[in-house]
């Protein structure tokens, strides 16, 4: 299964624990919100992480009578667990955080630290400092990882293609938590400047609505997945290449594919053979279509064939 993507999970989650851990700190030593609702975001992902590696181990269990064809897509569960997760525990939690904040403007605390003064504003910029080299770090490992895996297709067009939610949504949370990095900085230093704690608020919400389009987009990409979705059209295209070069076929009727899991498609096809042909050498062309269809698209676990007239297909479909 979707062995790829636990490199970045581990990456991922890593960072996001010692991330954390920093903001609560920052957040605790301060009072900021906006480092708050971040340190809220990164305990979540760092959850969301741990869900998506479960996701991936339960994928793995062989198929049984109660599930014969298996549990891949366990993995497309879990990842939409992950985007609700998000969605609650990230979004709305800085949001809400954000307009108590915008009520009640405090400026950000200073602390003592073993014995040292230490101003609230340069605790918050060095903490956000430190998430930012951390989070870079993340997002770097997830985007060579993706794009390793996607090759030169555009970011939004290889995600909705994508049959692998664990590692894409990797990818959008450290996008995104990159992103809420960045107007935490920008609030705390505004409001620095600007002497207007209330813009920490702001931030918060800011960070808040972030994480909501994202867990959103996530939620219909996993969606798609859940319900079932078809190959890629280039492994369409290549099965259909595949069967159109077995002598014994007249005519493709049809190609149905199904995901089942990120690397398990499903395929059934429907074929109208020449007549004269024998059964006998139905039966042995049959087993060379399915040897060249698995050879030519790796990812496909399970070949069904019909054998239907091309008119008796129409009919049918009709």
């Amino acid at each position: 299964m979707a062995h790829e993507s636990t490199a970045a999970i581990y990456t991922a989650a890593g960072a996001n624990l010692a991330i954390a851990a920093a903001k609560f700190v920052g957040a605790f030593l301060t009072g900021s919100t906006a480092m708050l609702a971040e340190g809220a975001h990164s305990l979540v992902d760092t959850a969301n992480q741990i869900l998506l590696l479960v996701g991936l181990k339960r994928a793995e269990k062989p198929a049984d009578a109660k599930h014969p064809f298996g549990y891949g897509r366990e993995v497309y569960f879990y990842a939409f667990v992950v985007a609700l997760f998000i969605f609650l525990g990230g979004g709305i939690f800085a949001i809400y955080e954000g307009a108590h904040k915008i009520q009640h403007p405090e400026p950000p605390a200073d602390a003592t630290l073993l014995g040292f003064h230490l101003s609230g504003f340069w605790v918050n910029v060095a903490i956000l400092g430190f998430a930012i080299l951390a989070e870079g770090y993340s997002c770097l490992v997830a985007i060579r990882q993706f794009w390793a895996e996607k090759g030169q297709r555009s970011a939004i067009t290889a995600i909705r293609r994508s049959k692998d939610p664990a590692l894409y949504t990797i990818l959008v949370e450290d996008v995104a938590a990159l992103i809420g990095l960045v107007i935490a900085m920008a609030g705390v230093v505004a409001g620095h400047l600007l002497d207007m704690p209330v813009l920490d608020g702001w931030s918060s919400i800011g960070i808040g609505l972030v994480l909501v389009g994202m867990s959103i987009f996530l939620m219909i990409e996993t969606h798609g997945l859940l319900i079932g979705e078809g190959a890629d059209p280039e492994v369409v295209a290549a099965i259909r290449s595949a069967v159109r070069g077995e002598r014994a076929v007249r005519h493709v009727n049809e190609v149905l594919t199904q995901h089942l899991g990120p690397s398990d498609i499903l395929v059934n096809v429907s074929l109208d053979v020449e007549d004269s042909v024998p059964a006998g050498e139905i039966e042995q062309a049959v087993s060379r279509l399915e040897a060249r269809i698995k050879a030519e698209a790796p990812d496909v676990t399970r070949v069904f064939v019909e054998i239907q007239s091309r008119a008796t297909h129409r009919t049918t479909m009709a």
